[in-house]
Formats: structure tokens, C-alpha cells, sequence
């Protein structure tokens, strides 16, 4: 039904239109997008404490890893890793996404989307 209502371009895509419809839903439904906020805010917070010394659940120097699956996700990390660096709480590490490799798409088809954003907590960092 959601192919047909799509016409000519469900036919032009790779991926089903179906797919998006319901990562759509899913989405919605999990709330994953608040969640992913509410991770994004922890660590402002987090690497706020650290920049001062007080102590947290991030200390200067940690590393952070986040793999966004999807446009959505990995615009909202590079803005608040962007964000963040631009404060002095963090060093991005990454300033391009990392993506998975053919051999590992190959592997694992599902990792085609994957985009990893890694940064260190703290002083500027080389």
C-alpha cells in the first residue's frame, strides 16, 4: 500500500518505502529522539562539572563514542559535539562522522547507516 502510494519513486529507491514509514513510527513511539536529547544534555552537564573539577560521572579526559543510526540522530550529536567544543567542555575527535567499512556492510548489512561521532571531555586534546 505504501509503495503504491509512492508511485514511480518507490520504484526508483533502493529501499523500500516502507522502511522509512516505519522507522517513522518507531521513532515516534520510543521516543528516540527525546531520549537521544536527554543522553546529549547529560553530557553538556556532565562535561560542565568536569571543566569546573567537581566531581561527576565524567571526568576530564573521558571519551565519548556516539553512533547515530540515521539523519536525525547523528545531525542532533554533531550539533551539540559542535556546540560543546565551541564551550571548551569537549575535543571532538571525529570531524566527520566515521562510517562502516564494504567489508563490514557486506558483513552486516544494517551497519550501512551507522555514523560514529567520538570526542574526549576536557582540555583542548592533540
Amino acid at each position: 500500500m505504501i509503495r503504491e502510494s509512492y508511485g514511480s519513486r518507490a520504484r526508483d529507491s533502493r529501499v523500500h518505502p516502507a522502511t522509512r514509514t516505519f522507522q517513522a513510527l518507531r521513532i515516534a513511539v520510543n521516543d528516540e529522539l527525546g531520549a537521544l536529547e536527554a543522553l546529549l544534555n547529560e553530557l553538556s552537564h556532565g562535561a560542565r562539572r568536569a571543566k569546573k573539577g567537581q566531581a561527576g560521572w565524567l571526568a576530564p579526559g573521558a571519551r565519548l563514542a556516539l553512533i547515530g543510526f540515521h539523519s536525525l540522530e547523528d545531525r542532533m550529536i554533531k550539533q551539540r559535539f559542535v556546540e560543546m567544543d565551541r564551550e571548551g567542555l569537549l575535543d571532538r575527535r571525529t570531524r566527520k562522522p566515521i562510517g562502516p567499512s564494504d567489508p563490514e556492510i557486506g558483513r552486516n548489512a544494517r551497519s550501512r547507516s551507522a555514523k560514529l561521532r567520538c570526542a574526549t571531555v576536557g582540555a583542548q586534546v592533540s
